[in-house]
C-alpha cells in the first residue's frame, strides 16, 4: 500500500517544485516527474509507466487534475480504471479523494469543469487568431528566405551559375531551406 505522487509540467522552461512540494507534504512515499504535453497519450510515458505498476490499496496523488489527464474522458477512464483495480485518486487542489461516494461525485464535478475551462482557452485562442488573421497578421515562424532571395537562387541555378549547395550558402541558409523555398513549400513543412 503506497501513496505516490505524479507530478507534470508542458515544457522544460516550467518548474516542478511547487507540485513535488505540495505531493511530499500530501504524505507520497515517492514523485513521479515528466515533462511533456498532455495532448499527445505517448507523450507522457512516465505516466502510463506509474499507471501500469500501481496495485490495489495503492493511493495516486495529483496537484491537481489537469495534470493527469487533458479531457474529461480521459480522466474519466483513468479514475475508472483505477477504481476497478481498487486504486485510490485524489487532487489537492480539487480536495477530491475517489475512496467515498461525495468524493467521487467532486472528482466527475471538476472533471467537467476543466474540460469546460480547456475549452473556453482553446475557443478564445482561436477567435484571437482569427481576429490576427483578419487584421492581416500572419502567424508563424518568419520566413528566412526573401522572394527576391528566392527569384535570385532561381536566376544562379538556371544560369547554372553555381549549385544549390552554393546558392544556399550565398543567401546564407541550408540547402534544405532553399530547397523548399524553391519549390513553395512553407518552411518547416517537409
Amino acid at each position: 500500500m503506497a501513496t505516490i505522487g505524479y507530478s507534470r509540467v508542458s515544457t522544460t522552461g516550467q518548474d516542478q517544485r511547487m507540485q513535488i512540494d505540495a505531493l511530499k507534504l500530501a504524505g507520497c512515499d515517492y514523485v513521479v516527474t515528466e515533462v511533456g504535453s498532455g495532448a499527445a497519450e505517448k507523450a507522457r510515458p512516465q505516466l502510463r509507466n506509474l499507471l501500469d505498476s500501481l496495485s490495489p490499496d495503492d493511493t495516486l496523488v495529483v496537484w491537481r487534475l489537469d495534470r493527469l489527464a487533458r479531457s474529461v474522458k480521459e480522466l474519466t477512464e483513468i479514475a475508472n480504471d483505477l477504481s476497478a483495480r481498487k486504486v485510490s485518486l485524489r487532487s489537492l487542489n480539487e480536495h477530491v479523494d475517489t475512496t467515498s461516494p461525495h468524493g467521487r461525485m467532486i472528482f466527475h464535478f471538476f472533471a467537467m469543469l476543466a474540460q469546460f475551462e480547456r475549452d473556453l482557452i482553446a475557443e478564445r485562442t482561436r477567435a484571437g487568431l482569427e481576429a490576427a488573421r483578419a487584421r492581416g497578421r500572419v502567424g508563424g515562424r518568419k520566413r528566412l528566405l526573401t522572394p527576391s532571395q528566392i527569384r535570385q537562387a532561381r536566376s544562379w541555378l538556371d544560369a547554372k551559375q553555381m549549385t544549390q549547395e552554393q546558392a544556399a550558402r550565398a543567401l546564407g541558409v541550408s540547402r534544405a531551406t532553399l530547397a523548399r523555398g524553391l519549390s513553395g513549400k512553407p518552411e518547416g513543412v517537409t
